[in-house]
């Protein structure tokens, strides 16, 4: 552990508290990412070891001083990582860190091989960020509309009711001019009392 990184996790909590949840996330991947980088070189060697000790029947593993970390990414590829990393919600830091775990344990990849697999797996956080967000913004359409297009319904529905702008006549508007109301027809046969 570097003297910076053992400063930042020594902080007093207000300090940590008042951090921007952004870089807290870029900070937390990135961290995550060196992490396997150092695992996948650690048991790149170890399959090495193994290798020579197969063909040679001996172990010189003890001898090998290996450095304590060889392989780094390139500057402009760490700036577009913590772009992407800059996109994924603090809620999904947690599930991004497991489903990176996940692929490097099933790939068990070189350490070059392993900021590749980062980025396919924050790719697929931010597509499936991106299509929640649609669905939410699509359900809230679907809300506001049908409540526009239930008060517009209520509305005309209403102003048919209404006896002022209604063109059906009344047998009390019959009555009123003295005339007989026209025979009203029935769907079914009507049944007279014949006694």
């Amino acid at each position: 552990m570097s003297l910076a990184s053992w400063f930042r996790w020594n902080e007093p909590p207000n300090r940590i508290s008042q951090r921007n949840p952004t870089e807290m996330v870029v900070e937390t991947l990135m961290m995550e990412l060196s992490w396997q980088m150092k695992q996948a070189e650690k048991q790149q060697r170890e399959r090495e070891n193994q290798y020579r000790k197969m063909k040679t029947g001996v172990d010189y593993g003890w001898l090998v001083s290996y450095p304590k970390h060889s392989y780094d990414i390139s500057p402009g590829e760490r700036l577009q990582l913590e772009d992407m990393c800059s996109k994924i919600h603090p809620s999904y830091c947690g599930p991004v860190i497991l489903r990176f775990r996940q692929v490097i344990a099933e790939y068990e990849p070189e350490a070059q091989e392993v900021s590749r697999l980062f980025r396919s797996v924050l790719q697929e956080a931010a597509e499936k960020i991106k299509e929640e967000e649609e669905a939410k913004k699509l359900a809230r359409q679907w809300n506001t509309k049908n409540r526009t297009s239930l008060s517009l319904t209520t509305f005309k529905s209403r102003s048919r009711i209404s006896p002022f702008i209604s063109d059906i006549k009344t047998i009390s508007e019959d009555v009123e001019r003295g005339t007989q109301p026209n025979r009203r027809v029935w769907s079914m046969p009507e049944f007279r009392n014949t006694k």
